[in-house]
């Protein structure tokens, strides 16, 4: 289990990015900014990381790295649906996390 110092590092680093801070700000409203989905509910499954690569007009792979990225710093939660993966922010963590930030800063 990493210190929460150690979070609060990934954090810093995960939101250095332009691209994941839009993520984050885009999952916050998933059903302002994201077309409906096939299968899973937006705000109760998350969305389907091919819709955000398609929003962010990036490639999968790319997307992916970011959705990585954000998920291992704690901001994101994923869910399996069938083949798919399915993202929305861990706002408990998240509340955590900004608490543990305003401390380190």
């Amino acid at each position: 289990m990493t210190s929460l110092d150690d979070d609060v590092e990934s954090v810093f680093r995960a939101l250095a990015s332009d691209r994941r801070l839009l993520i984050l700000q885009w999952l916050k409203r998933p059903r302002a900014h994201f077309r409906v989905q096939i299968d899973g509910d937006l705000v109760k499954d998350g969305v389907c990381g091919v819709l955000i690569a398609e929003k962010l007009g990036v490639s999968q792979p790319t997307v992916s790295e970011h959705l990585k990225i954000l998920s291992q710093a704690g901001l994101l939660s994923a869910t399996r649906v069938r083949q798919w993966t399915f993202y929305k922010r861990d706002e408990a963590r998240i509340s955590k996390l900004k608490a543990a930030m305003l401390a380190k800063i």
